[in-house]
Order: structure tokens, then sequence, then C-alpha cells
């Protein structure tokens, strides 16, 4: 019995053996090399999945031979590459393992042209390609995973910078692992630029020509790198960066989705580019890049200086500075800078100042924020200001949640006003600005009044010669234009000729184009929405019916119309065209126009083919389409729009109705939120505010706002926290209103956390096939959403931060608001169980 098994094994054995000489003879794919092997040019080693190929390659309009690594499915794209100084010059080069073990190139003279000049004792060693890109040297048999690795290409990348790669800054060592140029495009070897980690206070990313700070992408605040406006969260864009307490940074990033290929590269130009390759179009495309325009490039107005691409002159001094060479300035080089008009109080050790009167600071929005900042620890944005102001050589602060206090003692370089992003940047000015300030108040404010005063008898006079000029008949066009006018916001953002407004009057398309947005003639949709027949209806709101509509160009619209009979009025109606237009993202469903018509009034959209979301989660019939990825994919939109909303847009906007049926769906089920006609902005540095008009939905409005008219980012947090736990449960809140334990899904789901049973929470209509990991993190996340009290729910930056990363430690939730059943003692009380939205609620 044992002769035979030995014989089956060996017989194994031989069969393999023989399968891998094939392989060596035919050239089939392996995705190792040992010492008795050698990699020719023209024969390749490709990745155990296919996913990357090694092997000789040329530039393009060159003869040179490199070894390489590259995307199998875009060999044109290098990724890494061994010999990028000594080129083979011909098609003689082989890479091979020495007898010390090592990764060597020689060319046919056996010249040695590169080498990985690992440490290896044993001289055993073998290597292997991974389906990651990184090709390992490890001491025995690659395949096994067993045994020290001697050398990987990760830690010594080329040019590009992959899913998995770190870059780092050793302070122990005084080592940076960096991305380095090729010299041309034709030409591999190492060109000027270099990209990497700065680690001298808060990390950083920063390309360099040769030792000159080139661009950066300002520190990183936990979340994202706050010079990177179009940066939302670590977790969209997979950024992760560790610190030892010796300083020591290293960066990486990964996605979940493995098969999704993105990568960054830093081309002979200097720029930085994230690419991604579309597999419905075949091609690489470019998301982003950096320097992007002037601004981007490193200091580029000097010291104090700022930047504004959108500017003629770009540079400008910061308030209180004037421009240091003044000649050279005027000739468009600002290299040199600013210089303070007037020395700090604190500068000039003056006792005599009058007593409480001293430095200020000025308060700067969305600004890059300079470099060379320092961490202070603060307990907020006050005591950040105050030790700022108590250290003579603090020239700045910005205080920001996450990071807490920064502040800056050199000379402010390399700042950047942002169109949206970025961050207060708060620049401390001598007593003598404030002066100045106040002086220019003096002398500009009875100006103004005069200048208003006169501008206001003249248009009296102006307009009631138009009245007596005007034809009679003309009380329709005239009540038109008065509404027009209510949009008027005093912004002029031009918009774009149409030839079929062509029967719009002049001035009403003139004051139109203050939104930036398209005014659609009401006839144009009426023939688009069949007359808005019933047929065309895609569902009723509290604004009024929503119907799909077809443009003659062929582009789908849908169209909200607003009811006459409807709660929400004008004021709706324009907050939201006025809101809607300055937003833009991936998340937020896009306005394309706006149509009034005596008194129609009615807003276009982009046309969104799976409706809302109650469509699908609570519809029996429709639920089991919502799988779990998709959920999950659904839940992040969302958190991404609100993050948007909160933090990142031009406008801190509170949404105050985000709720199932707000959430539409296009038709890949990408979620956007809708339905601005209740939101508010908020100042840079408001946290809350009150209302006596309370507006929403019950079961998704926060306790304070309910009971008090008191809202904040934090409403909008516990509405996306009862949104979280209806996906997951794929059940209303409002639902349990007769149940007999439970007075909502709330309740339900605070009953079932405290007696762990929380896989009874998720949706029936799942199976089997969801992650439990994912729904529970998602059911914790929504319990902390919904806490009673504003201060314990989270930010949506933590939010988003909870939701991605599978290895966050999450807080213990407290209990819910509205999870205890009301006493009939009390009186009859108004619960919506049908997801109408209230436009007032009454106090008891």
């Amino acid at each position: 019995m044992e002769i035979n098994s030995t014989i089956n094994v060996r017989a194994f054995l031989s069969y393999f053996f023989f399968l891998y000489l094939l392989s060596v003879q035919f050239g089939i794919a392996i995705d190792v090399m040992t010492p008795t092997q050698s990699l020719t040019d023209g024969k390749n080693i490709v990745s155990a999945r296919e996913r990357f190929t090694l092997g000789f390659f040329s530039p393009s309009n060159s003869s040179h031979r490199y070894v390489g690594i590259w995307y199998t499915m875009i060999p044109q794209t290098i990724l890494w590459i061994a010999n990028r100084e000594n080129p083979v010059m011909d098609f003689s080069g082989v890479l091979m393992i020495n007898d010390k073990g090592n990764l060597v190139v020689v060319d046919g003279k056996e010249n040695l042209l590169w080498s990985t000049n690992a440490s290896i004792v044993t001289g055993n060693s073998s290597a292997k390609l991974l389906d990651s890109g990184n090709l390992v040297l490890r001491e025995g048999n690659p395949d096994i995973n067993i045994g020290d690795v001697f050398w990987e290409s990760f830690d010594h990348p080329s040019h590009v910078f992959l899913p998995g790669m770190k870059l780092r800054s050793n302070r122990r060592n005084s080592e940076n692992q960096l991305l380095r140029s090729w010299k041309s495009s034709s030409d591999p070897s190492i060109g000027s630029f270099s990209f990497g980690v700065d680690a001298e206070e808060l990390p950083q990313l920063i390309t360099k020509n040769w030792s000159i700070r080139y661009w950066r992408t300002g520190p990183w605040n936990g979340l994202i790198f706050i010079g990177v406006p179009g940066m939302f969260s670590f977790y969209l864009n997979g950024f992760n960066i560790v610190r030892d307490s010796e300083g020591s940074v290293e960066i990486s990033y990964a996605f979940s989705n493995e098969s999704f290929i993105l990568f960054f590269v830093l081309d002979s130009s200097g720029k930085i580019q994230e690419l991604s390759w579309d597999e419905q179009k075949m091609e690489l495309l470019v998301d982003w890049s950096a320097p992007d325009n002037k601004c981007d490039v490193y200091g580029i107005c000097g010291p104090f200086g700022s930047c504004n691409p959108r500017n003629s002159p770009i540079c400008s001094c910061l308030r209180g500075f004037v421009p240091k060479f003044i000649e050279e300035w005027a000739n468009g080089n600002w290299s040199g800078g600013c210089v303070r008009k007037s020395q700090l109080k604190c500068e000039r050790n003056d006792t005599s100042s009058i007593e409480g009167k001293g430095d200020w600071f000025l308060n700067l929005v969305r600004m890059k924020l300079p470099d060379f900042s320092v961490w202070l620890e603060a307990e907020d944005a006050k005591q950040c200001e105050e030790k700022c102001l108590e250290n003579c050589s603090c020239v700045a602060y910005a205080y920001d949640n996450i990071m807490d206090c920064m502040f800056w003692s050199r000379d402010l370089m390399d700042i950047q006003e942002f169109n949206s992003g970025g961050m207060d940047l708060h620049i401390r000015l001598a007593d003598s600005e404030l002066d100045k300030r106040r002086e220019m108040k003096v002398i500009t404010i009875p100006t103004v009044i005069i200048g208003i005063i006169t501008i206001s008898v003249c248009m009296y006079f102006f307009w009631r010669w138009l009245v007596k000029c005007r034809e009679p008949g003309k009380e329709k066009d005239k009540k038109e234009d008065h509404e027009v006018l209510l949009f008027d916001m005093g912004e002029s953002i031009e918009a774009a000729d149409d030839s079929s407004y062509a029967d719009v009057p002049r001035e009403r398309m003139k004051r139109a184009r203050s939104l930036g947005l398209p005014l659609f003639d009401f006839g144009r949709l009426v023939t688009s929405t069949n007359n808005f027949s019933d047929a065309n209806m895609l569902g009723q709101g509290g604004f009024g019916p929503v119907y799909k509509g077809k443009l003659t160009e062929g582009q789908e619209i849908a169209v909200k119309r607003l009811s006459k009979s409807s709660g929400q009025g004008l004021e709706e109606f324009k907050n939201e065209v006025v809101l809607i237009s300055k937003l833009q993202h991936r998340n937020l469903v896009r306005l394309l126009g706006y149509c009034i018509e005596g008194e129609e009034k009615m807003l276009v959209y982009e046309y969104m083919p799976n409706k809302s979301l109650d469509a699908f989660l609570f519809d029996p019939t429709k639920q089991a389409l919502l799988e779990w990825p998709k959920r999950f994919h659904i839940v992040e939109g969302i958190a991404r729009g609100l993050l948007y909303l909160h933090r990142d847009s031009r406008l801190r906007i509170i949404h105050r109705d985000l709720k199932a049926s707000n959430i539409l769906l296009d038709g890949e089920l990408n979620p956007k939120i809708s339905d601005f006609g209740l939101a508010r902005i908020f100042g840079g540095n408001q946290i809350q505010a009150d209302t006596k008009r309370v507006v929403g939905t019950y079961g998704y409005m926060s306790p304070e706002y309910a009971m008090e008219g008191r809202f904040s980012e934090k409403s909008d947090v516990f509405s996306f926290g009862v949104l979280l736990l209806e996906i997951v449960s794929g059940k209303k809140n409002t639902s349990f209103y007769h149940h007999e334990l439970t007075l909502n899904l709330l309740s339900y789901a605070w009953k079932l956390w405290n007696e762990e049973k929380l896989l009874e929470l998720i949706d029936p209509a799942l199976g089997d096939s969801f992650s439990q990991a994912e729904a529970l993190r998602c059911i914790h996340v929504g319990l902390l959403c919904v806490q009673e009290f504003a201060a314990d729910r989270p930010t949506m930056s933590s939010v988003v931060f909870m939701l991605s990363c599978e290895t966050a430690s999450l807080p213990t939730p407290k209990q819910p608001a509205f999870t205890e059943r009301r006493s009939s003692e009390r009186g009859t009380e108004i619960w919506s169980v049908n997801n109408v939205t209230i436009t007032m609620l009454q106090g008891r």
C-alpha cells in the first residue's frame, strides 16, 4: 500500500514538472523566477490573476530596452522600471537571479546594468510578481511565502504610486522613499522632479524640482489633505497615513474593490496625475492633476502674498501688507512677496497703548493654508486664538475640528484662495490696521447712505416715467417681472444663450441670468410633458407634482411644478433655485433650469430613471433588487453628499429634510440628494440657528428641531441616522406606530442592541448575501447618529470615517431620541405616518 502511494506521488510530481517545462518551452505565463530560470527579451512574467506583467519594453521614440512592470491590459503604461539609468542597447538583455541570490539585468556581453543589491546570506532566493504589482525577492520558494523578504519593488518606486505601495519619510535614518519623474516621455532616467512625504511638522505630500518646492497638498487632517479642494474624504480617495513617535511618516492608499484600476503618476513636467481605467471606453482617464494652474505652483506670490487664479493679476498682498519690491511686483514678478505695513503691538513693546486696544485677527475664508504649520493643542477655536495672541511670534492661526489648532511663526508662504474647500485662516494684524478699518467705515457709511438715497430718488422718477409709457393690458407682464426680480440676488453669472428663449422679454432674461441657470419657456415644458398628463407624473410631494418630460433635442427631464394649493410657496421655490444652482457634487441632483410664467413656478431637473429610494426600499416586490453592495453604495453616496453640504461646498448648507423620498436614484442606482426647498445657509462660524417655523418630515426630524426649532449640522446627522437604519432594515421609521412593544424603528433597533440581537434588524430580503460586518457597523453608526442630544452625535466627517474604516473603534451609543411611547394621559399626539412634508409645528 505504501509503495503504491509513493509511486502516485512520484507520478504527480513528474507530471507537474513536465507541465512546468512546457510553460518554459512554449512561453506559458508564470509568476515566479528561480535561480535556474532567466527572463530574456521577448518573454514575460505574468502575475497569478494576470493583472500585471513583467518584461522588456522600449519607451516611445526610443530603441533602448528596459525591464518594467505594467498592467497587462494597459501595456503602454509603465508602472515600474528596473534599469532606468542603464538601458540595454539591443535585444540581448536578460533578467535573472545571480549566484549571490540578487535579481540582476545584464546585456549580451554580461555587463551588469542593474541589481537589487540585497544582503542575502544564504544565496537561496526566488522572485515572484504579485497581483498587487509588487515584485518580491524572497528566501527559498516564493509560493510557500515563508522566509525573509530580501527586496521588493514597492520599496523602490519609480514614477508611479500604486495601491498598497507606501511612500515614507524615515526620521531615524533620514531616508525618504520618493517617486522620481522621467527626464522626458522617451527617457525614463531620473528627472528633476520628486514626489513624497514631507514630515517636518504636520505631514503632507510635496513635489520638488530638485530641492526646490514645486507643489504641495497641504497638511493631512486625518480625513483629507486640506490643500486639495477636490478631496472629500480619505475613504473616498483611499488614503491612510501612519506616524510613529519618532516622527517618521508613511502614506498609502487602497481600495476594497481590487479590480478597480486607479493610480498616481509623476510626469516629466512635475505634474502629479490621478489616472483611472474606463472599462467601457477602454482608455485611461485623467481624474485629477496638480499643479493645475499658476496659483498651484509653490510660493508664486512670495511671503504674505495670496494667489487667486480668477483675479488679474493673480497675486495680491494680504490686508495689512504691501509689496516688498514695488517695481518688480508691478512687472509681474511677485516672488519677493509682501511686508507688513505696521508693526504688531507686541513687537513695539508699546506700553502706552490704550488698554484693550491691540493686535487683532483678519479672517480669510476658503484658503489653502500656508506652509510650515505647527500643531498646538486647544479645546476650541477661541482658545486657539488666545494662544496665538499670547505668542508674539504667532503671525496666523487656523482651527480645524479634527486637527485642533494650527499656527504659523514663519513668513506665510504658498497661500491660495480656493473657489470651494480650503479652511479659514486668521491673519494677525496691528491695531493701527483696525483703526484704518474704522476710519474707512466712518467715511464709507455716510457716502453709501447718500448714494442710496440719490439712486432711490432717480429710480422713483424713472419708474413713474415707465408707468406712463406702458401700454394698456400689460398687467400680467408686470406681475411676471416682479416675480423674476425676487430672484435677483446681486450676482451676475452669465447663462448660455438659447434660441428657444427668443420669446422671453430681454429684461426677464437679463434678470434670470443672475441665477446662472436657463430660464425655460412655459410652452416648451408643456410640450415636453404632454401637457402635464397624469401618464407622465412621477410622484407627488409637499411642493407639488413631478412630471417626466422629454425636450425636442431628446434630453429627458423631470419637471417639479409648484402646486397652487401647496403650503410651500415662492420662498421655498426661490431658495431651492438659488442654493442648488451653486452646488456641484456627484451625489446631489442637478438642477437644469427653472420657469416662471404668471402663477406657474417650475423647477427642471436631470431625470432619474429609478425615481426615489423609498420606491425600492419599502416596496416588498422591489426590496430584493437592492442587494447589500448596492445599499452600502447608496449609504456611502448619501454620506458623501451630506459631507459636501456641511464642509466642502461654497455654501455651508443644512438640508433639513433628508429622507428616503428625497434620495433619487439614477440608472446605476447612484444616490443623489434632492429637494433643497427647506435648506438653509450657515455662516462660516455659525454652529446652529433657531426658527419659529419648523419644517421637515416627522420621523426624520431631530428632537431639538421638532420641539425647540433649533437646527444645525447635527439635525441632518440625525436624519441620516434614521435613513441609514431604514436602508439596513428595509422598514420605515414610522411603520411601528401601532406596534405593541416599540414606538418606531429607532426604539426597535435600541431594543435589539441591548439584547445583542442586531442581526434580527437586517432586512430579510437580503437573505444571506450580505456582509455581516458592514451591516452591523452601519447599524452601530446609525444608532450613534440618532442619539437624543446633538452634542453626542458624530459629525458627517466622523460618520464617513466610521463607515469606511473596518478597524475603527466605535463609541458605545446612548439611547436614541423618541424611544419611549407617550402616555395617553398627556392627550392626543400627532404623528405623521405617511412621510408627508409639514410646514408648521404648533407648540403645545
